[in-house]
């Protein structure tokens, strides 16, 4: 079962909610510093027991689960009531890109344990370890292209899903920043450009009938 951002800090609005709010804190800032830290790393930077420690984040993908979706804060709350896509993707990227540039060392420790987990997979290492998933961003652009149900057929809807997918998330900033070394003003730019010419090519291919 789902259990969403705002369900989760209602219910922990009682005692255990500063030790908790301690422990997201601490991880982020370790993360900001480049780190992706262990749950025992966390829990000795924040002087917090590790038994008290892993009784809040079990294990290390949980607890960088929960930095990421704060560092996603208001791009998890995005909601669109334009009835239009390009606008919808758009406002988006708007909404997201600025702060994934915030917290951009975040979102690469973040991904750097997604690609570290794969390495341990491919060499049977991993263990025990529960893996390390990332999509929010699927649900995101769904919801944003959702104006095109009824004109534009279901496989071309999800091929621009992940077609968006490949714009829109920290990964653009590692391609534009540091490949091609592009400010993050610049990098949004393109990544806005790219979103809609995608958008539009799906329109005007559903209203050839390909």
């Amino acid at each position: 079962m789902h259990i969403s951002r705002q369900q989760t800090e209602s219910a922990e609005r009682g005692p255990r909610a500063r030790t908790r709010k301690l422990m997201l804190e601490t991880a982020t800032r370790l993360m900001q510093s480049g780190v992706t830290p262990s749950v025992s790393e966390v829990a000795e930077a924040a002087e917090v027991s590790r038994a008290t420690a892993y009784r809040y984040f079990p294990s290390q993908a949980a607890l960088v689960h929960a930095v990421v979706d704060e560092a996603l804060g208001p791009i998890l709350d995005w909601k669109a009531d334009v009835p239009d896509a390009r606008a919808r993707v758009g406002d988006l990227i708007k909404t997201a890109m600025p702060r994934i540039d915030e917290f951009e060392a975040t979102f690469k420790a973040a991904l750097k344990l997604s690609l570290d987990q794969w390495a341990q997979r491919q060499a049977g290492t991993l263990g025990s370890e529960p893996q390390f998933t990332r999509g929010h961003r699927v649900e995101l652009l769904r919801d944003a292209i959702a104006p095109l149900t009824g004109t534009v057929p279901n496989d071309a809807r999800e091929r621009l899903v992940q077609a968006l997918s490949l714009v829109f998330g920290i990964e653009v900033l590692v391609v534009l920043k540091d490949i091609w070394g592009l400010t993050s003003e610049r990098a949004q730019s393109v990544a806005e450009w790219a979103a809609a010419a995608l958008v539009d090519a799906t329109i005007r291919e559903a209203g050839n009938g390909a």
